[in-house]
């Protein structure tokens, strides 16, 4: 059984972060080591919550795994609050991040254009230099824009235009590097000239090849979304899977998760109705 460790808070609620990584990869046959960044009462899109910083703690864990002589075939990282946070992670990957290891960082920084609260420039560069240790990298179209320096509002201004694709397209090849082998941009909204609606597309890139999985723009924002598209890639890729696979999977997931979400009243934040759909993970035989 393939092992990944997977570096994210966990909030009691909200179906986001390591609430979504644990039961999707395992569901897709991995066995999950999960290293908490912080513990939450529930997530921060709520009102009020609690939490307990855990960056005083990830040091033990890298030592302890390392003692026991632990390794791992995927490390997956997601939310992170302070720049002593990454430097945790990149004593992590010294240890565990071996030639074959395959690497997933999800750049979590901002979304809509802006930065989310508390993200300064240092820790925005610090989550920059992190991304270029990746196998794979999924940022948002906002997070995209930050890691490569282009001008969000200046790029969405021109959404309507057949380019739109092929502009962003250019900004992923930016993020291509010797190590970092895929890219996907995430949440991408785009109605093209003669469609009578918006469509969410998200855009992968391998090598000086991109392509786009596109599904309904239904039912507004939900919280943990990129969570869960994250993991499943994270849990293709091991798998075996194509990463436009991987990708058409999550796309199935969420959207099947999102239409059972709003059949009835729901608070965003509580995230998608995803559990009745886990099934769709299952290796097929």
């Amino acid at each position: 059984m393939k092992k990944v460790a997977a570096i994210n808070d966990l909030s009691g609620a909200g179906r986001c972060s390591l609430m979504a990584a644990i039961p999707v990869l395992s569901v897709m046959g991995l066995q999950v080591y999960p290293l908490p960044t912080a513990v939450l009462s529930n997530q921060t899109g709520y009102p009020e919550f609690y939490m307990e910083d855990f960056t005083p703690h990830m040091g033990h864990f890298t030592r302890m795994w390392e003692k026991l002589g632990f390794s791992f075939d995927g490390i997956y990282t997601g939310f992170l609050a302070e720049v002593s946070q990454v430097e945790e992670i990149e004593r992590f990957l010294e240890v565990f991040c071996k030639k074959d290891t395959f690497l997933l960082v999800d750049p979590i920084m901002g979304d809509d254009g802006a930065r989310y609260p508390n993200f300064d420039d240092d820790l925005c560069d610090a989550i920059g230099r992190l991304t270029k240790k990746a196998t794979l990298l999924t940022p948002n179209l906002t997070e995209c824009c930050f890691l490569t320096g282009a001008d969000y509002e200046a790029l969405v201004a021109k959404k309507h235009s057949p380019q739109y694709l092929e502009d962003i397209a250019a900004l992923g090849q930016q993020l291509l590097s010797e190590t970092t082998k895929q890219v996907v941009i995430t949440g991408i909204r785009y109605q093209a000239t003669g469609e009578t609606e918006e469509w969410f597309y998200n855009l992968l890139l391998e090598g000086d090849q991109w392509s786009v999985v596109k599904t309904t723009a239904h039912g507004g924002s939900f919280s943990g979304t990129g969570d869960l598209l994250a993991s499943v890639l994270c849990g293709g890729i091991l798998r075996g899977m194509s990463l436009l696979d991987a990708v058409s999977l999550a796309t199935e997931l969420i959207t099947s998760s999102i239409a059972d979400t709003i059949k009835a009243p729901y608070d965003r934040n509580d995230g998608i109705v995803f559990e009745p759909h886990l099934s769709l993970l299952l290796a097929k035989e």
